[in-house]
C-alpha cells in the first residue's frame, strides 16, 4: 500500500526543495559576479605610469607647481628614452669615469620641445620689457673699481694685432639645481664640455692671442668669499630645474656685479618657461632688485653685435632644436650685468671641433671620448635638432663673441679702449 501525504505536506516540502536550489542558485551567481567584477577592476585600475604621465616608477612623478605659479611644462629627461626607471635626483645621463664609477662625467638632462618646422618661437615674452635700462652714473670711485677689476680679468692688453687676453672661466655653482649640467667632472675637475669646448676653440681661432686657459675652467661657489676676491670676468649659470638662491648667494652676487662682473646664463632647456627660465629671471630680479627689474633683448646695433670679436656674425645663431630667441640683459652703469640665453648652446658646445673645425669624436687612453658628449651626439636627428658642423660652428662663433664682449664691455668707460686681437 501506497504511503500518501497529506497534499499540504507536499507542497510545503516542494517549496522547500526549490528553495534550497535557488540558495544554491544565487550563492553560485554571486561568487561569478564578484570574481568577475574584481577582473574588471583589476584591468580599468590604470597603471602608475598612466596615474602620472611619467615614464618609470610613480617616484618618477614631477610635483605640481604651487597654485600662485604659473603651469610649468613637464620636463621628460632624454634618459628616460633610452634607459627607463632610476630615481628622480639622479642625473638623467651619466657616463662615469671608469677608474672611479662613483664619479659622474657628463652630466644632462635634457627637455628639448621641438617648434614647428620653419617658425620661430615668439621673440619677445609677455615676461621681458622692452624699455631700455637706466644708465646709472658712474662715479670716480666706481670707474677706479671697474679699471682695476678689468686689469684682474685681462692682464694689460697689447696694442694692434698683438692685443692679448688672458683670463679662467668660472661656472657658478648654486644651490639646488643641476649647475653642472652642460660640463664633465672628473674627480671633482671640470675636463670637459660646454666651456672648455668653446675656449678651446677661441685659443685655437686666435693663435693663443685669447688664452682661456681652457683646461682650467672652474667651479665658484656662488656663496664663498672667492667670488669677491677673484672677481671672474663672467659667471656661467646653466641648468635644466627650478633653484632658489639663497640670501649669502644673492648678496654676492649683487656685490660682484657692483664691481663690474658679469653673470650670463644660458639655459639648458631651449625656449622660454622651462624651469629653470623661469628660476633664472626671477632669481636674476632678486640680484639686481635697486637697480632694474626687467630683462630687455639687445637690440641688433649692440656693441656685441656691432664691435663683433668675429664680425662675420651678424645675427644671433640657431640654438638647440633651431631656437632663435634674442639675447635678453639687464644694465648696470649702461652695461651689460646680466645677460641670458634662452636657446641652450651650451649643450651644442657639448659636441666639440677640433682645430680643423671637424667634429671631434676623439677618445682619450680610458677610452673617453675627449671633447663629445655622446648622449647628445647619438641623438642628434632623433631627439635634438641642430648638431652638425656647420650650426655648431655658428654656435661657437658667437659664443666667442659673447666671451669678447664680456672681457672688454668697460674698456670705453673706464681707460683707452684695446684694439682687436685679431
Amino acid at each position: 500500500m501506497t504511503d500518501q501525504q497529506p497534499p499540504l505536506v507536499q507542497r510545503l516540502r516542494d517549496k522547500l526543495s526549490r528553495s534550497r536550489d535557488f540558495s544554491i542558485s544565487l550563492v553560485i551567481h554571486c561568487i561569478i559576479i564578484v570574481l568577475l567584477g574584481g577582473v574588471i577592476i583589476t584591468r580599468v585600475v590604470p597603471e602608475p605610469d598612466e596615474i602620472t604621465g611619467t615614464i618609470g616608477p610613480v617616484s618618477e612623478a614631477v610635483s605640481p607647481p604651487p597654485t600662485d605659479k604659473p603651469p610649468l611644462k613637464q620636463e621628460i629627461p632624454l634618459n628616460k628614452l633610452i634607459n627607463p626607471g632610476p630615481s628622480r635626483d639622479m642625473p638623467a645621463i651619466i657616463i662615469s669615469d671608469q677608474k672611479n664609477p662613483q664619479v659622474p662625467l657628463f652630466i644632462k638632462n635634457i627637455d628639448v620641445p621641438q617648434p614647428n618646422a620653419g617658425q620661430m618661437p615668439a621673440a619677445i615674452s609677455k615676461m621681458e620689457s622692452a624699455t631700455p635700462s637706466s644708465v646709472n652714473e658712474i662715479t670716480p670711485e666706481i670707474r677706479t673699481q671697474l679699471a682695476a677689476t678689468q686689469r684682474i680679468w685681462t692682464g694689460v692688453p697689447g696694442k694692434g694685432k698683438h692685443a692679448e687676453y688672458e683670463f679662467t672661466a668660472f661656472i657658478g655653482q648654486y644651490s639646488g639645481g643641476n649647475w653642472n649640467s652642460t660640463v664633465r667632472v672628473t674627480n671633482g675637475k671640470i675636463d670637459a664640455g660646454s666651456l672648455p669646448n668653446l675656449l678651446y676653440l677661441m685659443s685655437a681661432w686666435t693663435k693663443d692671442r685669447v688664452r682661456t686657459n681652457y683646461t682650467n675652467v672652474r667651479a665658484i661657489r656662488l656663496d664663498s668669499d672667492e667670488l669677491l676676491t677673484v672677481r671672474p670676468p663672467f659667471i656661467f649659470l646653466t641648468g635644466t630645474r627650478d633653484f632658489q638662491l639663497t640670501e649669502k648667494e644673492v648678496e654676492n652676487l649683487r656685490a660682484y656685479l657692483r664691481v663690474g662682473g658679469c653673470i650670463w646664463g644660458d639655459s639648458s632647456v631651449p625656449g622660454q618657461r622651462s624651469r629653470f627660465d623661469l628660476a633664472f629671471k626671477r632669481e636674476m630680479r632678486r640680484v639686481v632688485a635697486d637697480v632694474d627689474k626687467n630683462f630687455e633683448p639687445l637690440p641688433a646695433d649692440h656693441p656685441l653685435y656691432s664691435q663683433a670679436y668675429f664680425k662675420d656674425v651678424k645675427q644671433i645663431p640657431a640654438g638647440l632644436n633651431n631656437y632663435r630667441l634674442p639675447i635678453y640683459a639687464m644694465k648696470m652703469y649702461g652695461e651689460v650685468a646680466i645677460l641670458y640665453t634662452a636657446n641652450d648652446y651650451g649643450d651644442m658646445w657639448q659636441v666639440g671641433l677640433d682645430h680643423d673645425g671637424k667634429i671631434d669624436l676623439g677618445r682619450n687612453d680610458a677610452g673617453q671620448y675627449v671633447a663629445t658628449n655622446p648622449a647628445i651626439y647619438n641623438q642628434r636627428d632623433v631627439y635634438i635638432r641642430n648638431i652638425d658642423r656647420d650650426s655648431l660652428e655658428a654656435s661657437y662663433r658667437f659664443g666667442a663673441n659673447v666671451v669678447m664682449h664680456l672681457l672688454t664691455r668697460w674698456q670705453s668707460k673706464v681707460g683707452e679702449a684695446a684694439s682687436s686681437a685679431l
